[in-house]
C-alpha cells in the first residue's frame, strides 16, 4: 500500500472524528454528575446567561468586521481581482470566513461546557477532592479535544478541497483575526470585573473574594469564562492552525521542488501524520488522567502533560520508522516539544507559591504595595531569559539539524523550525485541557462560597484553584513558546510566498527582473526601518488593551460604590438586599466591545503601511522585530501577572499576616496590576504576532509590485 498525502489526510479526518466523539463522551460524563443545590443553580444561571450575552454581542460585532475583511480579501488577495483569476480570490475569501467560523465555534464550545462543569466541580467538593478535580479536568478536556480536532479537521479539509497553500494561510488568518479580537475582548471583560471586585471588596471593605454582596462578583465569574475559556480556546486554536499552515506551506513547496527533480518526498504527509499522532496522544492522556483522593492536583495535571509528551515521542518515532519519514525532522519536532516542557517549567518556577520568587514577593508585601510592584516586575523580567533562550535554542537546533537535508537547503532548515513548532503544539489537546481546568475550578470556588457549602468544600476548591493558577502559568508559557516558534516558521512561509511571487513575475518577463530572497540583512535601511516599527507594535498594542481595562474598571468601581451607597442593607448583608449584578455585567460587556477593535485593527494597518512604504524587505524586518519584542512582552506580562496572583493567594493561606493584613492588601494591589498583564495583554500578544505574520504573507505579492522605497 502506498502511504501518500491523501492517506494521511484521511487519517487526520478519522482521528479528528474520534476526538469529537471523545469530547462528546466527556461532555456527557460531566453533565450527568449530580448537582441539586438550588442556590448554586441560580448563581450558575446568572453566570451562564452573562457569558452567552457577552459572546453573542462580541460575535455580532466581529461578524461585521470579518465580512468587511472578507470583502477586501475577495477584491485584493491573493492578487487584485481585476487581473482575472476570480476563482482564487473567492477561494481565499471563503477560506478566511471558514477560519473565523471554526474559531468562533471553539469559543462557544468552551463556554458551553465550562458553565456546566463549574457547578459539578463545586458540588462534588462536598464529597472530596478527587471527584471535584475530575469534574473540572474533564470539563476542560471537552474543550481541549474539540478545539484541536476542529483545527486539524479544518486545515485538512481546506488543503484537501483547494490543494492551495495560500488558501490555507487565508484559513489561518481567519482563525487568527477572530482569536485576536476574542482574546482581547474577553481579556478586557474579565479583568475589568476582577480588578473592580478586588479593589472595592477586598481592599476597601475587607470582604471575601466571592462575597455575594459584591455587585461585581457575578461579572468576575462571567469573565473567567469569556476570557480564560473562550478567549484562550480561540488563541490556542489559532496557534495550532498557524503552526500547521506554516509547516505545510514550506512542505508543499519542498515536495514540489523534489517532484520537479524526479525525486519522491513526503514532507506534507509528515505534517499531517505528526499532528494526528499528537491529537491521538492527547486523547489517550485525557482519558487516562486520574487523581487519588487526598492527592496533589498540581502534580496530577503536570503528570498528565508528561505522560502525553512521552507518548507522543514514542508514537511519532514509530510512525517515522514505519512510513520512512526523515529522522532529522522527527528530531526537530521532539526538540520543540521538550523545549515547550522546559519553558513551562521555567514559568512554573517563577509563579508557583512553593518556589522562592513568589515567597520573596510575599515578604516584600509586608513593606507595602510599592515593594510588591517593584519585586514582582523584577522577577517577571528575570523570568523571560530561560524561555527566550529555550525558544532560541530550539530554533537553532532544529535549523542546524535539518540544514544538511537537500544538500544544505535553507528551506529545509526553516521547515525544521516549523516542525519544531508543530512538535511543541503536538500535545495542545492536553495543554488546553489543563488551561480550561483553571477558570472552571476558579468559578467552582466562587460557587462554593456564594452557595455556602462549608469550610471543607472551600478548602478543597481553594486547593484546586491554586493548582489551576500554577498550571495556567505553565500552559501560557507553553503557548507563548509555541507562538514564538510558529511565527519564526511563518517568517519562513513569508519568504516562500515572496519567492513564489518572484518566480511568477520573472516568468512573465523577458528575463529575471528580481532575485529570490534568502534572508533579511539588518544593515539594509529598509529592513532596519521595519525592525524598529515592528518592535514598537507589541508595546503600543499592550498599552491600548490595558488602558481599555483601566477605563472600564473605573466605570465599574463607580457603579459598585453607587450600589453600596443606594441599596439599603447591602453593605451589611441584610436579608433581601440584593445587588444589581446585571449592571456590572453590562458595563464590562459594553466596555469590552468598545475597546477590543482599535488595538487589533492598529496591528493590521501598521503591517500594511510598513509594506507599502518599504516593500518586502521592510516587512521582513517588521516581522522579526515584532517577534522578538512580542515574545519578551508576552513572557514578562504572563509570568509577572501569575507571580502576583499566587503571591496574593499565598498570603491568603495564612502567611505574612493572612487575609485583611497590610501585606494582603499590598498583595491585592500587585494582583490588580498583574491581572491585565497576564490575562489581557500578555496572552493576546501571541495572536497579534501571528496576525502580523499572516497579513504579511498574504499581501506579499502586493508589496513586491507596489511600494514607495522598496
Amino acid at each position: 500500500m502506498v502511504f501518500n498525502l491523501q492517506f494521511f489526510q484521511v487519517l487526520s479526518i478519522i482521528i479528528s472524528m474520534l476526538a469529537f466523539c471523545t469530547a462528546f463522551w466527556l461532555y456527557r460524563w460531566v453533565e450527568v454528575q449530580p448537582s441539586s443545590n438550588q442556590r448554586i443553580a441560580e448563581i450558575s444561571k446568572l453566570i451562564r446567561n452573562g457569558a452567552n450575552t457577552f459572546l453573542t454581542k462580541e460575535y455580532r460585532t466581529l461578524s461585521r468586521f470579518c465580512l468587511v475583511a472578507a470583502a477586501v480579501i475577495l477584491i485584493f488577495l491573493p492578487a487584485p481581482i481585476w487581473k482575472g483569476n476570480i476563482a482564487a480570490n473567492i477561494i481565499m475569501a471563503v477560506s478566511y470566513l471558514f477560519g473565523t467560523v471554526f474559531s468562533a465555534i471553539a469559543g462557544k464550545i468552551g463556554i458551553s461546557i465550562a458553565t456546566i462543569a463549574n457547578v459539578k466541580a463545586a458540588e462534588a467538593s462536598t464529597k472530596g477532592i478527587k471527584q471535584s478535580f475530575m469534574s473540572g479536568f474533564r470539563g476542560g478536556a471537552v474543550m481541549g479535544m474539540a478545539v484541536v480536532s476542529s483545527s486539524l479537521l479544518g486545515v485538512t479539509l481546506v488543503l484537501l478541497l483547494t490543494n492551495n497553500t495560500t488558501a490555507l494561510l487565508g484559513f489561518s488568518f481567519g482563525a487568527s483575526s477572530m482569536a485576536l479580537f476574542a482574546k482581547a475582548g474577553g481579556g478586557i471583560f474579565t479583568k475589568t470585573a476582577d480588578i473592580s471586585a478586588d479593589l472595592v471588596g477586598k481592599v476597601e471593605l475587607g470582604i471575601p473574594e466571592d462575597d455575594p454582596r459584591n455587585p461585581a462578583v457575578i461579572a468576575d465569574n462571567v469573565g473567567d469564562n469569556v476570557g480564560d475559556v473562550a478567549g484562550m480556546g480561540a488563541d490556542l486554536f489559532d496557534s495550532n492552525v498557524a503552526s500547521m499552515a506554516a509547516a505545510l506551506v514550506m512542505a508543499v513547496s519542498l515536495d514540489g521542488a523534489c517532484k520537479a527533480a524526479g525525486q519522491t518526498a513526503n514532507n506534507a504527509a509528515m505534517v499531517f501524520c505528526y499532528a494526528a499522532v499528537g491529537l491521538l496522544a492527547s486523547m489517550v492522556g485525557v482519558m487516562t488522567a486520574r487523581m487519588k483522593e487526598g492527592g496533589d492536583p498540581t502534580l496530577a495535571l503536570n503528570t498528565n502533560t508528561y505522560v502525553t509528551t512521552g507518548l507522543y515521542g514514542v508514537l511519532t518515532a514509530a510512525a517515522t520508522w514505519a512510513f520512512g519519514f526523515s529522522w532529522r525532522i522527527w528530531g526537530a519536532s521532539v526538540i520543540g516539544l521538550l523545549v515547550g516542557v522546559i519553558i513551562g517549567l521555567a514559568s512554573d518556577y517563577f509563579t508557583d507559591d512553593k518556589r522562592p520568587p513568589v515567597r520573596a514577593v510575599a515578604k516584600a508585601c509586608e513593606s507595602g504595595p510599592a515593594f510588591t510592584i517593584l519585586s514582582g516586575i523584577s522577577y517577571g523580567l528575570m523570568s523571560t531569559l530561560p524561555s527566550m533562550v529555550g525558544i532560541g535554542v530550539s530554533a537553532l537546533a532544529a535549523y542546524k539539524l535539518c540544514y544538511p537535508m537537500g544538500g544544505g537547503s535553507v528551506e529545509y532548515a526553516m521547515f525544521g523550525i516549523s516542525m519544531a513548532a508543530v512538535g511543541m503544539l503536538s500535545i495542545v489537546g492536553m495543554i488546553i485541557s489543563n488551561d480550561a481546568y483553571g477558570p472552571i475550578v476558579d468559578n467552582a470556588r466562587g460557587l462554593v462560597e456564594m452557595g455556602d457549602l462549608g469550610d471543607k468544600a472551600l478548602e478543597i476548591t481553594d486547593s484546586l484553584d491554586s493548582a489551576g493558577n500554577t498550571v495556567k502559568a505553565v500552559t501560557k508559557g507553553f503557548a507563548i513558546g509555541a507562538a514564538g516558534l510558529t511565527v519564526i516558521a511563518l517568517l519562513g512561509a513569508f519568504m516562500s510566498e515572496v519567492n513564489a511571487a518572484i518566480d511568477e513575475l520573472n516568468a512573465v518577463s523577458a528575463g529575471a527582473i528580481m532575485d529570490k530572497i534568502a534572508g533579511f540583512d539588518v544593515i539594509n535601511p529598509n529592513v532596519f526601518f521595519g525592525l524598529l516599527i515592528g518592535a514598537a507594535i507589541p508595546a503600543l498594542f499592550s498599552a491600548m488593551l490595558m488602558l481599555g481595562v483601566d477605563r472600564n474598571a473605573q466605570r465599574m468601581v463607580s457603579e459598585i460604590h453607587r450600589q453600596f451607597k443606594e441599596i439599603p442593607g447591602l453593605k451589611e448583608g441584610k436579608k433581601g438586599a440584593v445587588p444589581e449584578y446585571d449592571k456590572c455585567i453590562e458595563i464590562a460587556t459594553d466596555g469590552a466591545i468598545k475597546e477590543l477593535v482599535p488595538a487589533g485593527l492598529m496591528t493590521i494597518i501598521a503591517t500594511l503601511l510598513v509594506g507599502v512604504v518599504g516593500g518586502v524587505q521592510s516587512i521582513g524586518g517588521f516581522i522579526t522585530g515584532n517577534i522578538v519584542s512580542g515574545l519578551l512582552f508576552a513572557l514578562f506580562m504572563s509570568n509577572s501577572g501569575g507571580l502576583w496572583d499566587n503571591t496574593k493567594k499565598y498570603i491568603e493561606a495564612g502567611n505574612h499576616g493572612g487575609k485583611n493584613s497590610p501585606a494582603h492588601k499590598a498583595g491585592v494591589v500587585g494582583d490588580t496590576v498583574g491581572d491585565p498583564f497576564k490575562d489581557t495583554a500578555g496572552p493576546s500578544i501571541n495572536t497579534q504576532i501571528t496576525v502580523v505574520s499572516l497579513v504579511a504573507s498574504l499581501t506579499a505579492t502586493i508589496f513586491l509590485t507596489f511600494n514607495l522605497f522598496g
